[in-house]
């Protein structure tokens, strides 16, 4: 299990369309992908579970990968929002 610490860099935080973006780099790896806001547990491949986060630019939380490509990932979903232009 790989624990990640990440920050929204989204000046205009993330709506529907950046968390679908999401969710599509999510799907594309066996392990289990979950973020980890204050209490909330979401399964990064839930579409539904995702939207119900209401990210906003300079939050904080943890990708928590667990499963076979987990470092990959981690890596995968931490280069997203460093590197997203949404």
């Amino acid at each position: 299990m790989i624990e990640t610490p990440v920050v929204v860099m989204q000046k205009k935080g993330m709506d529907g369309r950046p968390i679908a973006l999401l969710v599509q780099e999510a799907s594309q790896y066996a392990c289990r992908i979950n973020i980890h806001v204050g209490e909330k547990k979401i399964n990064a491949k839930s579409i539904m579970g995702m939207m119900s986060l209401n990210f906003t630019e300079g939050q904080e939380f943890t990708v928590v990968t667990d499963g076979e490509d987990e470092e990959k990932a981690a890596e995968g979903i931490k280069m997203f929002f460093a590197n997203a232009k949404l």
